[in-house]
């Protein structure tokens, strides 16, 4: 199958959905303040998605490792579309009681989300050719941060016009979208010569496997703290009211700000891939991007933070595009299901301890300081990341494509 159409097809699943995903919790977060009007219940969101996430994230990467990558992905769509159909018939108040029926399905979209990203990442480096995996890695980011763009802000538009009932109506479209993709992805899975390994077996296979790969291992480490410390965008809100002294709209800017700097830098490093000094532009996109969070920190004028948000967009971008080059490019095809499932729980787990970490800094800090402390703390992660790993800072992609 041509490199290009097979990308389509597949992009054609990932964007689907996402934007169902995207869609579906903007509605509930509406919906469940909505019945409840307590800020408690939007936090316990999260909870109800992340424990299924968590508890399923590396068993599903080692079902894509050993069963049908395209049938997972399917699923994954499918549950995209079920729970946006039965999201709708609470909406249309068929089914009660609504908050415990609404956590539940939450629930089930953690499921999804396991399976997806596993699949998704396996997928992508089975029907991509080596040379030009870095490319069409970049028009991917793009593309994926188009859609957490667009989502909630569709989500929205679709329920101050219509009301949620359309709104999760439209989210099961874009799940039958997704699932459209999926059936035209064609793709020759390499089976693993350990096709009946108990999963514990496997589970410790892939954990030994990155450990083994200092390459590997220290592009996921370098990913998890980053995230973990230049967490900023968590506490947008308190940032806007308390600094900026401004409303709902300026906090919509400034969300859109990073996610227009990536979109930009990954539609350009699909016409430019880091093919050589990978290692050293990833160090020094981390390290921008906790200069950027820094900038952000000291500013107090809308237009300067934005464009120190969209910067940290911009160096983010890039590094994403050089750390998924590299796991993809140095995993084996019969192990990328739980390497991505490795790297998946690394990326989850610092985004929601990093929104956890900027709260409690900022407790006990201050909201600014804590901002600027995040900031350095990142550029200090990049120091120790160079010292202890010289090997990432000369690296060349296309030693390994």
């Amino acid at each position: 199958m041509n490199p290009s159409k097979a990308f389509r097809t597949l992009l054609l699943y990932r964007i689907g959905a996402t934007l169902s995903y995207q869609i579906m919790m903007v509605a509930v977060g509406w919906h469940l303040y909505e019945i409840t009007h307590s800020v408690v219940s939007l936090g316990l969101i999260g909870l109800a998605e992340l424990v299924p996430y968590f508890l399923l994230a590396l068993y599903s990467g080692h079902a894509v490792d050993h069963y049908s990558r395209k049938l997972i992905s399917g699923i994954a769509s499918t549950i995209h579309i079920l729970v946006a159909l039965f999201l709708t018939a609470i909406a249309l108040g068929w089914l009660s009681p609504p908050v415990p029926l609404i956590y539940t399905a939450v629930g089930f979209i953690g499921v999804a989300r396991a399976l997806l990203r596993p699949s998704y990442q396996a997928l992508f480096g089975q029907i991509i050719p080596r040379d030009q995996l870095t490319k069409y890695m970049a028009y991917a980011n793009a593309s994926f941060q188009i859609c957490v763009v667009a989502g909630p802000g569709l989500g929205g538009l679709m329920i101050g016009f219509t009301s949620l009932t359309w709104t999760y109506a439209l989210a099961a479209l874009c799940g039958v979208v997704s699932l459209y993709g999926v059936t035209f992805i064609k793709a020759q899975q390499e089976k693993s010569s350990h096709a009946n390994s108990h999963f514990l077996k496997s589970f410790m296979e892939g954990f030994d496997y990155v450990k083994k790969h200092e390459l590997i291992l220290s592009t996921m480490a370098l990913d998890m703290f980053a995230v973990l410390f230049g967490g900023a965008v968590s506490i947008l809100p308190a940032f806007v009211s308390e600094v900026l002294h401004a409303g709902p709209e300026v906090l919509g800017i400034l969300r859109a700000a990073p996610a227009a700097g990536s979109v930009l830098t990954g539609v350009f490093l699909a016409t430019r891939p880091i093919l050589n000094d990978s290692g050293k532009y990833l160090l020094l996109a981390v390290a921008g991007f906790g200069l950027s969070i820094i900038g952000f920190g000291l500013s107090t004028h809308l237009w300067v933070c934005a464009l120190f948000l969209f910067a940290s967009g911009c160096c983010d971008s890039v590094s994403v595009v050089v750390r998924s080059s590299i796991v993809q490019l140095t995993t084996p095809d019969h192990m990328r299901g739980r390497i991505s499932a490795i790297n998946g729980i690394f990326i989850g787990s610092s985004n929601e301890l990093g929104a956890l970490e900027s709260g409690i800094a900022a407790s006990l800090m201050g909201l600014v300081p804590s901002i600027i402390f995040g900031g350095f703390a990142t550029v200090g992660i990049v120091f120790i990341t160079y010292k202890l790993a010289p090997h990432l800072y000369k690296f060349h992609i296309r030693d390994i494509t």
